[in-house]
């Protein structure tokens, strides 16, 4: 299940949303901004040629990124009605001696929210998994060095 994004309904639709104007609209609109640019002349110096084609590319990644992220989507609301840290859980931990509030997820997910996020695949998420109010772990930061968590409180990302 780790291959797996957790996404809630909205989340899913706006990224859905995007992917469609992107690969549709946006692939038309681009490739004719491409093509005036082309008529222009010469392509060594042409700078709006090259940013054009500079723009398609980075279009192109956010497509194939969010194709990935819609096929591997799990789908549905966050659930921690037994207290368990999960993808979609919102987590208050004492890490590392520092008391911190975050999402277990996706980016996506937490939209223009302002909460920190740390995807379920991240060391600090993934240690965290399966845990519940009261439990003690740890994680190797990538300096090597063993991090302290223990799990305050969980609850339900509402966005």
């Amino acid at each position: 299940m780790t291959d797996q994004t957790w996404l809630t309904q909205e989340a899913f639709d706006r990224l859905q949303q995007e992917y469609d104007h992107l690969a549709g609209e946006g692939r038309t609109a681009i490739a004719k901004e491409i093509d005036e640019r082309r008529q222009e002349g010469d392509l060594k110096e042409n700078g709006g040629y090259h940013a054009a084609r500079e723009e398609q590319g980075k279009q192109e990644a956010r497509i194939q990124q969010l194709r990935a992220l819609l096929e591997s989507a799990h789908v549905g609301q966050a659930s921690s009605s037994d207290g368990t840290v999960q993808p979609g859980s919102v987590v208050t931990a004492t890490v590392a001696g520092k008391e911190m509030r975050f999402l277990v997820g996706s980016r996506e997910v937490a939209g223009g929210t302002d909460i920190d996020v740390f995807s379920a695949q991240s060391p600090l998420g993934n240690a965290l998994l399966g845990k519940r109010v009261g439990d003690s772990t740890s994680y190797t930061a990538p300096n090597g060095n063993a991090v302290a968590i223990e799990v305050l409180a969980v609850e339900a990302f509402t966005g």
